[in-house]
């Protein structure tokens, strides 16, 4: 296993109109990576999936699986777009993937597959205290669990309905608590290999499904496909090399940030990776890049403004480190990057404006337009690249706001702790008849009034309030007012003249007066990111309120985090977002 290749720039067509909202970071972004195509002839197209892409059916209407984005391919290069798909891997396997390129290879493919006459090796990370049975061969009865998990169980107690599952194993590495195993299935089996190494007490590295040991992806690739080609009748041999990800981990050097601009830019350009869905989805072009430790980026985060980037980084760093950082994000493409310092604890008060913790000039490039005005889901909104820590919008609010204006259409919309009043936009796009956007800052309101405005949503039932969000909502309770959908993302901490508020002790009372203005049947969405405060101890929380507002909860959901904010390994997301509906 060698080191990672030092040239690692995508390549392939990329489409115009990316080009246009991005710019030269659109590289990042190509239909499809021509360095992942392992074979293409005539008949066969065969190429290295990456991790977290689905091999088939559109994402979220985004097609960014392995067929759509390999049909663009073919199409921008003038080529017949048949894909006939004999083989799926798992959206978060990487490796071989094979696809027909006519319908005439279809027949020898099919009886090569359903034949068992195709060989398959994979790669895997595994806890280095495997004990390999005899032969190296797994044997195991498999059926049907519960949240799509599969169950393996010993073959001699198979009952109607079990499926024989065989996959021979071996030891290639260990390196401490790590072992590097080679897997080749002789049977083909949901979710064969990782249930049958779960069942012997070696779960793979990042499987969350079946318990495997924290790690930034699933640490199985697909590593070789051996069978004969279709037409010829030749034998083939078809290899993806392991990833960089997957020799990092055995290593143990993904929890901490490469000492080398190559090494960071590689893992900056990973992470992009896993956003083409969203930089192609055409309606947006304001989301994160990378983020911290869930992109094994540890301390470092990068946003997309459009043609600008804004990296944040986690305290204070020698300004090698820093300089080095910032050398590799530059290399991306932007034509601007601005630098945000951010405490390591959010209780930790610090001075915006001073220009070590957030230069208001780029560090590299050009400087954006100020405002600039960015798009979310068709969306428009103004942004201050240069203005303190924050730049008028909350990137990881994006499926939040979503969700929000699904829900909006004909509601009364209450935004509390508004900002600069992203949910009123979306709630008000969304169908809203009315929206209520309330903060203590007129400069926010006034802010969120030129969004408003930006997306043609001036009438007058979407009113602004400067005041003080908890003396302001208890009035409204004891007036009668109600609203039939609400926004509560309040800070972790705030002290305003009037009152001081901190999740910690006054979050409870908070939704306990959101739901007393909350209509019959109307939702809530509680917010927080707030790293103290677990998705249990919210909804723990949410439920208390309810008792105290008198209130009955009709469904109480919790909200994934956002694609582009992955979860550091291990650990629940920063963001925790609940949507309450109460009984009608």
């Amino acid at each position: 296993m060698g080191p990672p290749a030092a040239d690692d720039v995508p390549r392939g067509a990329v489409d115009d109109a990316a080009r246009t909202r991005f710019g030269a970071l659109a590289e990042l972004w190509p239909h499809w990576d021509d360095r992942r195509i392992l074979l293409e002839d005539r008949d066969l197209l065969v190429v290295d999936k990456p991790v977290g892409v689905s091999t088939h059916a559109p994402e979220h209407g985004t097609f960014a699986d392995v067929v759509s984005r390999l049909t663009r391919r073919l199409e921008a290069a003038g080529k017949d777009t048949y894909l006939g798909i004999h083989q799926r891997l798992d959206r978060d396997t990487s490796g071989v993937l094979l696809f027909a390129r006519r319908k005439e290879a279809n027949a020898s493919l099919a009886k090569q597959f359903e034949g068992r006459l195709v060989q398959k090796t994979y790669l895997a990370v595994v806890p280095s205290s495997i004990r390999v049975p005899p032969e190296g061969l797994l044997v195991h009865a498999l059926r049907e669990g519960d949240g799509g998990r599969m169950i393996a169980e010993d073959p001699r107690r198979a009952r109607p309905g079990h499926k024989e599952a065989r996959t021979r194993i071996r030891v290639l590495e260990r390196r401490g608590e790590r072992a590097l195993i080679e897997a080749r299935p002789e049977t083909g089996r949901t979710h064969q290999i990782r249930v049958q190494l779960a069942a012997v007490g070696a779960p793979i590295d990042g499987d969350v499904l079946y318990d495997g040991a924290p790690a930034p992806r699933l640490m199985l690739h697909a590593r070789r496909l051996a069978l004969t080609h279709p037409l010829t009748g030749a034998p083939l041999s078809i290899e993806a090399p392991a990833p960089r990800a997957l020799r990092e981990h055995l290593a143990g050097a993904l929890g901490q940030l490469p000492p080398d601009v190559g090494g960071v830019l590689s893992r900056l350009r990973d992470a992009a990776a896993l956003r083409h869905g969203i930089a192609m989805g055409g309606e947006t072009d304001a989301f994160r890049l990378a983020h911290g430790s869930g992109d094994s980026l540890p301390g470092l985060s990068v946003d997309v403004y459009g043609q600008h980037l804004v990296v944040s980084l986690a305290g204070e760093l020698e300004e090698e480190a820093r300089e080095r950082i910032l050398d590799a994000v530059a290399k991306l493409g932007a034509r601007g990057v601005y630098l945000k310092v951010r405490p390591r604890h959010a209780s930790v008060v610090v001075d915006t404006r001073r220009t070590e913790v957030a230069p208001p000039l780029p560090v590299r490039g050009e400087p954006a337009p100020d405002p600039l005005v960015v798009r979310e889901g068709g969306l428009r909104f103004e942004t201050r690249l240069g203005d303190g820590l924050s730049t008028g919008l909350f990137l990881d609010m994006r499926a939040p706001r979503a969700r929000i204006r699904e829900l909006a259409a004909g509601t009364r919309f209450l935004n509390l702790f508004s900002y600069t009043g992203s949910f009123s936009v979306a709630a008000a796009a969304g169908g809203a008849v009315a929206t209520t956007t309330v903060d203590v800052s007129r400069t926010v309101l006034a802010w969120a009034e030129r969004n408003l405005a930006l997306n043609g949503l001036t009438a007058a039932a979407h009113t602004v309030v400067d005041a003080d969000v908890l003396p302001w909502l208890a009035g409204q309770g004891s007036l009668g007012a109600a609203w039939d959908l609400i926004v509560l993302d309040p800070p972790s901490f705030a002290t305003t003249k009037s009152s001081r508020f901190s999740v910690e002790s006054d979050y409870r009372d908070l939704v306990a007066r959101c739901l007393r203005v909350l209509a019959p049947g109307g939702s809530l969405l509680a917010c927080t990111n707030h790293r103290g405060v677990v998705q249990a101890k919210l909804r723990r929380w949410i439920h208390e309120a309810a008792r105290a507002a008198g209130k009955t909860l009709g469904k109480v959901r919790d909200l994934p985090p956002p694609a582009d904010f992955p979860p550091v390994p291990g650990q629940e997301p920063h963001l925790k977002v609940v949507l309450v509906t109460l009984a009608s």
